[in-house]
């Protein structure tokens, strides 16, 4: 798994953010699109392209899309 896939599959999560605005260093609960429901849709984006089940305390404990990815990349 690569870093730059993985925040593209971060990206699609989103309707309204421009893919520009989103890096590895985004601080995503900080986007304006930033909801409950795109947590979800991370949550299940992980699990259909990784096979990796993320809780919320861990999008909650995460800051960056590279923490995400880290965390991500731990449990494969």
């Amino acid at each position: 798994m690569e870093l730059n896939e993985f925040i593209e599959n971060f990206a699609v999560q989103f309707d309204e953010t421009d893919a520009a605005e989103i890096a590895a260093t985004t601080v995503f609960k900080g986007l304006d699109e930033w909801s409950s429901l795109i947590a979800l849709s991370i949550i299940a984006m992980a699990d259909e392209e990784y096979g990796v089940a993320l809780k919320g305390e861990d999008i909650r404990n995460s800051n960056t899309i590279e923490d995400l990815f880290k965390l991500v990349q731990s449990r494969i």
